[in-house]
């Protein structure tokens, strides 16, 4: 028996990284699992021989997103987890400030967890469930060059997981974030040398209590409890996962 036997769950942004991890830990533990993708063809295949319901859609974009929520009610049920996974992340000096790529940003990390959850509150009203926004330790302020714009679309994920739980609480629905540290995925790798990663490695153990970096299982674990019935008492906070980071650019909040 799994702690989610028969429970419903749809993870944004699942083919890979944190959200991979999320959908399979979900699956191990009896759920009926749905994840969107928008590119990765050949893992959604791969995750569907688990037995995972893999949708292309955009969470950008509300339409592909509406569709997707149905899928999941018309193949499993009525959802009662919901995983706000899906994000991109651009790396830029404040000076160098790209216009597309901020936009992109706010559209797939704020405005995508504000479409599918819209989308997916007639069936959480019902179940009664679960949301989960995946955030980053960015978005309370850690001193990494080049993660301001990115800081910005998360912190903007912590106030609204805020809102949501004080709005949606009514309905008996709980609202919560994870804010990860530097977890070793294709987005924190991309485009980087073996090299450059073991730099930024050596960087982050260096300002981690744990003298660690993350993994996405580490995030699926912290998912999972927040999910489960130990958690009935707890909406509305940002659950850090960062191996203890120091080097927040204040001690204020």
């Amino acid at each position: 028996m799994g702690r989610f036997d028969g429970r419903v769950v749809l993870v944004t942004g699942g083919t890979r990284g944190i959200g991979r991890a999320i959908a399979e830990a979900f699956l191990r533990e009896g759920a009926r699992v749905a994840v969107t993708y928008v590119s990765s063809e050949d893992r959604a295949r791969e995750l569907e021989k688990l037995g995972i319901l893999a949708i292309r859609a955009d969470v950008s974009n509300r339409d592909e997103v509406r569709r997707a929520v149905e899928l999941v009610r018309e193949r499993l049920g009525d959802l009662s987890i919901l995983v706000n996974n899906a994000g991109v992340m651009y790396l830029m000096p404040f000076e160098d400030y790209d216009e597309g790529k901020f936009d992109m940003m706010w559209r797939v990390n704020v405005k995508g967890i504000i479409y599918t959850t819209l989308e997916a509150l007639p069936q959480l009203r019902r179940t009664r469930g679960v949301i989960i926004n995946i955030a980053s330790n960015a978005g309370i302020g850690t001193a990494l060059e080049g993660t301001t714009y990115y800081a910005i679309t998360k912190s903007a994920v912590i106030i609204l997981t805020k809102r949501l739980a004080y709005e949606l609480g009514k309905y008996g629905i709980r609202v919560n974030a994870i804010a990860p540290g530097w977890v070793e995925t294709d987005m924190t790798t991309a485009g980087r040398s073996p090299e450059d990663v073991e730099r930024t490695k050596a960087l982050i153990r260096s300002r981690t209590m744990l003298s660690t970096t993350g993994v996405p299982s580490d995030i699926a674990g912290a998912v999972l409890f927040l999910a489960s019935d130990d958690a009935r008492y707890i909406t509305g906070q940002v659950l850090l996962v960062d191996g203890g980071r120091v080097d927040y650019l204040t001690h204020g909040v």
